[in-house]
């Protein structure tokens, strides 16, 4: 894509729910091991109807310029041509939970 201002649809994993977000800025971050987003996008609901998971994102993210997110709970990153609806939605059986060691020490 050949555009000065991508777009990003953003899934991972978060509190037992899997989150969909749409951002403008996403980078490896300083950090090591987080993906770091930012400059995130809302929809303005032109239609009477409300989506509460949609509202949830907006009211925790409100005061957020950027997040870092570890990058074993990032599901998948797209660059994508036109913005959907950011929403919180329950894990399916599909999603499974990255490895753990293979050395766990006994207590």
């Amino acid at each position: 894509m050949t555009n000065n201002n991508p777009l990003f649809r953003i899934q991972f994993v978060s509190n037992g729910e899997r989150y969909e977000l749409y951002v403008r800025e996403v980078s490896q971050g300083a950090m090591f091991g987080f993906v770091e987003i930012g400059d995130f996008v809302w929809d303005t609901h032109t239609n009477l109807v409300v989506d509460p998971s949609h509202e949830k994102l907006k009211s925790e993210f409100a005061d957020v310029t950027r997040t870092y997110i570890p990058m074993h709970n990032v599901l998948r990153i797209d660059e994508v041509k036109k913005q959907g609806t950011a929403k919180i939605s329950e894990l399916s059986d599909k999603v499974t939970a990255f490895p753990s060691p293979i050395y766990t020490p006994k207590k």
